[in-house]
Order: structure tokens, then sequence, then C-alpha cells
């Protein structure tokens, strides 16, 4: 057992894989009062908004930093969904995003609703809306991963959702909250080291 040093100016994360392999049995669709928009071609100001309002608080920072060229390659492709998730008034409120580049598979590359609405059962919503969109025809497997900054409980809601787990990683970035990506005073409880640059 060894400890892997980790520089001041950087955050760890373990990062698990999860996928499913077969369809989920048909169940009844959980109740909300959200809905799903789709954006077919996102504007990247208003897809990256989307993406921090959602994201900042688990320091999502990988499509802010992308080049808008790199961006529209990945959110305007044609086998990409993406969704916004909305309330009663249209306020979006959560995003959802498929992928499915790569032949029988689909990924969930992100999936979140704001902090408010943890707990509420809106991600079980959410998630029924991802399932019934993700699994087409030619899908043979669905696949997500998280990681120790997302929700504490992301990991056991997806194992509840029917998704196994198949592979770990350890994932080192610059801090974004340093680089002036993110806020601050964003994700609190992930801590800062006193001795960073």
């Amino acid at each position: 057992m060894a400890l892997i040093p980790v520089a001041p100016s950087e955050v760890a994360t373990i990062v698990t894989t999860l996928e499913m392999r077969e369809r989920p049995r048909p169940r009844p669709m959980p109740a909300s009062p959200l809905s799903l928009v789709a954006w077919k071609t996102p504007d990247l100001a208003k897809y990256r908004a989307l993406f921090q309002r959602v994201g900042a608080p688990w320091l999502w920072f990988s499509r802010l930093v992308m080049d808008d060229a790199t961006l529209a390659a990945i959110v305007h492709d044609p086998a990409v969904a993406v969704f916004a998730v909305v309330d009663r008034a249209g306020i979006e409120v959560g995003m959802l995003e498929l992928d499915h580049r790569q032949p029988g598979q689909c990924e969930i590359g992100y999936f979140g609703l704001i902090p408010e609405l943890a707990g509420r059962g809106h991600g079980q919503w959410l998630m029924a809306q991802a399932l019934m969109r993700a699994w087409t025809a030619q899908v043979e497997r669905v696949w997500v991963h998280t990681c120790t900054l997302d929700h504490p409980a992301a990991l056991g809601f997806y194992r509840k959702e029917g998704f196994l787990p198949v592979s770990r990683a350890i994932e080192t970035f610059p801090d974004p909250r340093d680089l002036g990506v993110l806020p601050e005073d964003v994700a609190p409880q992930i801590p800062r080291l006193a001795n960073r640059r």
C-alpha cells in the first residue's frame, strides 16, 4: 500500500466507471414537475452557463475550458443528445447529455440537477428519462462515470438504478478555483491546501 502525493495546486479524485449491459425492465415513470427540453445544437454560452450552474458544486470544469470548436464538435454532433431539465417556470435546473458516438454504446456523459433539488426524487425521474433514451435498438451497453468529488450519494444512486461498477482510476487536475475557471467559493466541501501556489 502506498500514498501517491498530489501537488498542492491539484485536486485528486477516484473515478468509478459503471455500466449496464441489459435493458432494464419497464417500470412506471416516476412523477416529477420537471421536463426535458432537447437542445439540438446548443448555444455554447448557454450550454456552458448551465454546465457551470449544475456542476460547479462538484468542480465540473472540463467543458468550461474547451475552446468553442472542440466543444461544438461534441455537443453539435448528431450522435450526442443534450437536454436541459426545466421546472414549471421554465428555469433550467439540470442537464442530461447522452453520447451515442461509439457503436453499440451510450455514455451518459453528464447527468445532474442543481443542488437545491437533491434528495427529492427528481434524480430517479431523470434517470428514467435517460435510460429510456439511451437504450436505442442498437445499444448493448449504457455506461456512466462518477467520482469522489460528485454528490456523496452519486455512486450508490447509480448502483441502485442498476449500474454495476467495472473500473476505477485516480484522476488529478489543477484546481479550477485556482485557475479562475470556477469561483473561489464553490465546492467548500472539497478542501484546498493552505500551501497551494
